[in-house]
């Protein structure tokens, strides 16, 4: 069989599963940039928010307001880069975009800045970046990720973008006629190819599979997959089945796929998080912040051109190999929308909010999986509340997808 090509894209799924092992890095990773941005900012065109309203953020917050993702830009990124204004600047030493906070249409008053994050920071967690560089107001902070640094760099989430985790399985259908869920295309004993020890963890614990079926070698490469067709392999709904179809010329047919979010892998993925001494120190700024992301989620998902249209702009200019088209980006548009990725918490009806049970449910599941990988220690865990991994206080329950 002829050499497959490799898509970047798809390394995001590796770089999900290493990042428990990194987590308790402390080591800066990036180092001062002394370029200039290629184009100097000229103000938005955006009319200015109206002194002191909800969307005034020049008396509350930071000059500049930094955000930290914790991957390439794409469009599961959607709502920050939508509130940067259209006269943003991009760095391309630093590998950062920065403009007026636009929100709603209006110009906040203050400016954004948006950094992406895996191997444009040596893929450090995101917690470990926020309390190397306390510019970084909010961060994007999986659950899991938030437990494993809970002890030594505390965050709290203060928003959920995406509910429900993007992360499957997948598996050729030709291979596994007639399977509908991971259950079904792992019964016949096939093997699941991961990054990491948790989706395998979370499998045995309910007895999917058994340590024989066991593979975490993937490199985050569709190599595998296409010269061996029986495994199952992780992904992402809002990328691989396109790619794997149109994107891929050695495959070029659809996939099946679950997602692990159906089967308990219940951790909110990316939800915007601050350090925890940044709830109080900067509590008026997310009290109008908060609610500017959860409506900037929502008018992304409704009409996502523009942010889409600096996505890719930041990926050709970062050039940094990684490649994402037009075609993906849209078609993550769908598939948050489409699955219930993206949709009000089921328990209040409240975009963007937290389920206490739900949150207890996370701590209880996956902490063994976090203690037996070596992740967090056995006494750092007995010592997580779970109020301290959230907040609900900043929300405007008004603010709901429905």
């Amino acid at each position: 069989m002829s050499t497959v090509s490799v898509s970047p894209r798809l390394r995001r799924a590796l770089a999900a599963g290493v990042v428990l092992s990194l987590a308790v890095s402390l080591a800066a990773c990036s180092a001062d940039s002394d370029a200039e941005p290629d184009a100097a900012s000229t103000g938005s065109s955006a009319p200015a928010a109206d002194a002191g309203s909800a969307l005034d953020l020049s008396d509350v917050c930071p000059a500049t307001v930094v955000m930290q993702q914790d991957w390439q830009p794409e469009a599961e990124h959607g709502a920050m880069y939508a509130l940067v204004g259209d006269d943003y600047s991009i760095d391309t030493d630093a590998k950062t975009v920065t403009g007026s906070l636009v929100a709603q249409g209006v110009d906040t008053g203050v400016d954004i800045e948006v950094r992406p994050g895996g191997p444009n920071v040596n893929f450090q967690p995101v917690p470990a970046l926020m309390y190397l560089d306390t510019d970084i107001l909010i961060g994007a902070v999986n659950t899991d990720a938030a437990i494993v640094a809970a002890a030594d760099q505390p965050t709290v989430a203060v928003a959920s973008q995406l509910t429900w985790s993007p992360q499957i399985l997948m598996w050729d259908p030709e291979s596994h006629p007639g399977a509908e869920t991971i259950e079904d295309a792992t019964a016949d004993g096939a093997v699941v190819v991961t990054s990491g020890d948790v989706i395998p963890a979370l499998l045995q614990s309910q007895g999917m599979i058994d340590s024989s079926q066991v593979d975490t070698s993937y490199e985050g490469t569709p190599q595998r997959f296409v010269s061996d067709p029986t495994i199952l392999q992780q992904g992402f709904a809002t990328a691989e089945p396109y790619i794997y179809e149109n994107e891929i010329p050695e495959w070029g047919r659809p996939i099946d796929y679950q997602l692990l979010s159906e089967i308990g892998y219940s951790i909110y993925p990316e939800p915007l998080a601050v350090r925890a001494d940044a709830v109080e120190e900067y509590g008026d700024c997310l009290a109008k912040l908060v609610p500017i992301m959860q409506q900037s989620q929502l008018d992304f998902l409704e009409d996502p051109s523009a942010a889409i249209a600096l996505i890719l702009d930041l990926v050709d200019q970062y050039d940094t190999g990684w490649t994402y088209s037009e075609g993906v980006a849209e078609y993550s548009v769908a598939q948050q929308l489409e699955l219930g990725i993206v949709e009000d918490d089921p328990a209040t009806g409240v975009f963007g909010a937290f389920d206490p049970d739900r949150m207890q449910s996370i701590l209880d599941d996956f902490v063994p999986f976090l203690v037996e990988s070596g992740s967090i220690s056995s006494s750092d865990a007995d010592a997580i509340d779970v109020d301290s991994l959230y907040t609900n206080d900043f929300l405007d329950t008004s603010i709901s997808m429905g």
